[in-house]
């Protein structure tokens, strides 16, 4: 029985990895990671909630600290913005702000001790396991990655018409012989898979590696005195170039938005 119990690397870094599943329907595909949704939903509430409590408070005189905040914040992404899309940015600005601040904050709940959160999970709420950093789950990344190609499939359309849309499927970029429209078709179609896939699997990449490389630091603080040594200045040292990894994931996922939709206008 000591045996079953025993903590090595494996069951540790798998404990902490695994998801709390709620499995909503039969079949392979229909289990729902609560823990994801919740923590999702809730950094998306408070986000929301912290900019309505800001704009709530704004004033047309000498700005507070945290509405000076929210300004540079907001006209640094609309500025990203002009500087790639040269047309009417009040959808995309605001849909760019909105992505980066969320996929910001959901990136930032793995700054959290992994072990202490565990140990208010299980015991303080009775749950066995819980993981916080919803970006670490590869679901919520192709989710927010289908979400912006499907924006882009919209502004296709709707920006060129549906022959325009479908001309430039078979038309772009070879040209319009009729013997080129596979090739055509076979390419773009290429290009429309490789967007969301690319997009998602780089935040939801750095952010699991960046999960395993914490597990593994915990896993050499853990193993005694000498470990505990070399672990904490390197987890000090990591920590503080995983603050760059947050931040610069949310940036490039909010200007691969901007791309992206940007990309749906342009005609070739």
């Amino acid at each position: 029985m000591a045996a079953e119990h025993e903590l090595t690397p494996g069951s540790y870094i798998g404990h902490h990895l695994a998801f709390r599943e709620v499995r909503v329907a039969e079949g392979p595909f229909w289990v729902l990671n609560i823990d994801t949704v919740l923590t999702s939903v809730g950094l998306g509430i408070i986000g929301i909630g912290f900019l309505w409590w800001v704009v709530r408070g704004a004033t047309s005189g000498v700005p507070n600290t945290r509405q000076a905040l929210v300004e540079v914040l907001c006209d640094f992404v609309d500025r990203q913005a002009k500087d790639i899309f040269h047309g009417d940015r009040r959808f995309i600005a605001p849909t760019a702000l909105t992505v980066g601040l969320w996929v910001l904050l959901m990136n930032s709940m793995d700054f959290l001790p992994i072990d202490i959160m565990g140990a208010i999970w299980e015991h303080g709420l009775g749950l066995e396991r819980y993981r916080e950093v919803p970006t670490a789950d590869v679901n919520t990344t192709f989710a927010l990655s289908l979400s912006v190609w499907l924006l882009m499939i919209y502004f296709s359309i709707a920006v060129k018409g549906l022959g325009g849309w479908i001309h430039e499927l078979f038309c772009t970029p070879f040209g319009s012989n009729p013997l080129l429209w596979l090739p055509n078709l076979l390419f773009n179609l290429v290009e429309y898979v490789s967007k969301p896939l690319s997009h998602s699997l780089r935040l939801f990449g750095n952010m699991y590696a960046g999960e395993i490389i914490f597990l593994l630091l915990w896993m050499m603080a853990g193993a005694g005195v000498v470990g505990a040594i070399f672990a904490i200045p390197l987890a000090v040292i990591w920590a503080l170039f995983h603050i760059l990894i947050v931040l610069l994931q949310a940036y490039i996922f909010m200007m691969l938005t901007i791309v992206y939709i940007s990309m749906a206008h342009e005609s070739h």
